[in-house]
């Protein structure tokens, strides 16, 4: 699993969830948020708080099957509120949420929709601290205000990402994908500004019947390099990779083309 333990992602959940509420505090809830489109800063809280009591539900009842309603029974979504009333819902429904995984425990057998992922509360824990974590970007975008993860929660998220983006059913059910799948295809990234205790860097190996990855420093067909936080943003297509603080090397075309294909179904 990851770097952190089922009760570090428990207390992320809800310290990811008050920051994001502090952060759109103060704002309109009509505030677009212009890293999703089709969003407003209320949508935005509705998407999230609705996610925590969703999973909230399946960890509580171990459902095996897929739950369609978006939000728990007898959590409907808040309406016409401020975005302090909105906040307050939000850090709600984490401390539920939380409240189930702890209960559960990190290795309890909790049904995941997504396959290759283990069906397991830490899995679920995991998920959620790093949707918050990156909803919070969200946020941050749409307020002006400052966005500077904990490095070793932008090192976690990225492995996880790595994790979800190499799963076979990605390939299997996106041809442009196998498309570039070919010999000597790799990608590598490079945080620039961590400790070297944290390894951050990472090595995607495009060129077997599945993709791969792993912690290393290795050359590569294309390389993007910038602070963690930058390099967690892009690849969450959150921010362009022309951004100065990134700067690539190599094949350009396969990185533009890797990142729109495997980070499509985050958005």
């Amino acid at each position: 699993m990851g770097v952190l333990d089922h009760e570090r992602y428990c207390s992320e959940i809800v310290t990811q969830a008050r920051l994001l509420g502090k952060v759109v505090g103060g704002a309109a809830p009509s505030t677009g948020v212009p890293t999703c489109p089709d969003w407003n800063l209320e949508q935005l809280m509705l998407h999230l708080g609705g996610q925590y009591r969703w999973v909230e539900r399946i960890v509580r009842t171990r459902d095996q099957v897929e739950i369609c309603a978006a939000h728990a029974e007898g959590n409907p979504e808040p309406t016409g509120q401020d975005s302090a009333s909105l906040g307050a819902w939000l850090v709600e429904g984490a401390e539920g949420l939380v409240s189930e995984l702890r209960a559960a425990g990190p290795d309890a057998v909790v049904w995941n929709p997504v396959e290759g992922v283990e069906p397991s509360a830490l899995s679920w824990a995991r998920r959620m601290t790093h949707e918050t974590l990156l909803h919070r970007a969200d946020a941050s975008f749409a307020t002006g205000a400052e966005y500077a993860p904990e490095p070793e929660i932008a090192v976690d998220a990225l492995d996880e990402w790595m994790l979800l983006c190499a799963l076979p059913g990605l390939s299997r059910a996106d041809p442009e994908l196998r498309r570039l799948r070919c010999d000597g295809n790799t990608v590598h990234l490079h945080a620039t500004d961590v400790p070297d205790e944290l390894a951050a860097e990472w090595l995607v190996d495009l060129t077997g019947e599945s993709i791969t990855w792993r912690r290393a420093h290795e050359k590569a067909t294309v390389a993007l390099r910038g602070s963690l936080t930058g390099l967690l943003l892009a690849v969450y297509l959150r921010k362009p990779l022309s951004d100065s603080d990134l700067e690539f090397f190599g094949d350009t075309e396969l990185l533009r083309g890797w990142l729109e294909r495997v980070t499509g179904w985050f958005r």
